[in-house]
């Protein structure tokens, strides 16, 4: 019997890392961009897609508590 491979948790917290990194450059990654990143964490485009669609539901969604909870629009502290 041949158990399927899991990762450890070390594995996908760097993963989640790598993933994490790439949304700070780019919230809406092409097509390429998508394989490269697959191919970088060790999953498929698809997989990445979904990921970055989730990430960008949970990154609105923390936009509105924040304008929510201020009362404006957060600014750049420059």
């Amino acid at each position: 019997l041949s158990h399927t491979p899991h990762l450890s948790l070390f594995e996908f917290l760097e993963q989640l890392e790598e993933l994490e990194k790439m949304f700070q450059e780019d919230h809406y990654p092409d097509n390429e961009k998508r394989r490269e990143i697959a191919a970088v964490v060790g999953v498929t485009p698809q997989r990445i897609m979904v990921w970055f669609q989730n990430r960008r539901a949970k990154w609105r969604k923390l936009e509105k508590l924040n304008v929510k909870g201020s009362k404006k629009y957060p600014t750049s502290s420059a």
